[in-house]
């Protein structure tokens, strides 16, 4: 009988050391709520050798896809497509941020961009022989 006593303090003290280590398994998990994406369109005239240029606002940095979806006449016209900053001599196209396409349904241009005000140019790469129309898409957070 001797045994049994003792051994209950020894079992008494690991289930209260077992109890002042319990920790509360619940966890708090926080969410942030995703960026909604927003689609600009715009539509427009290049005139032979020139420009045009729309402007759009990022609200939050991110991805930014742009889409010429139509340029004509000729339907098959290869124009130049940049992103870049709006200032008083128009949208200067950021270094990398441009490309010559003809227009289409997938992506022609895309990148990682900061929050702010940005612009699209769409300009005469050098083979329009007439005014073009345009219609471009673009795609940010």
């Amino acid at each position: 009988m001797n045994r049994v006593i003792a051994i209950v303090p020894i079992v008494l003290a690991l289930a209260m050391t077992a109890a002042a280590c319990h920790k509360d398994s619940s966890t708090t998990t926080t969410t942030t709520p995703s960026p909604t994406q927003t689609t600009d369109t715009f539509n427009g005239t290049v005139a032979v050798g020139g420009s045009a240029s729309n402007t759009f606002t990022v609200a939050n940095p991110g991805r930014v896809d742009v889409t010429l979806t139509a340029a004509s006449p000729p339907a098959t016209v290869v124009m130049g497509l940049g992103v870049g900053t709006p200032g008083d001599a128009g949208c200067t196209v950021l270094p990398g941020a441009s490309t010559n396409t003809a227009a289409g349904t997938t992506v022609q241009l895309s990148g990682t961009v900061t929050a702010g005000s940005l612009c699209v140019k769409i300009y005469d790469v050098g083979n329009q022989t007439a005014a073009v129309t345009y219609t471009v898409i673009v795609a940010h957070f």
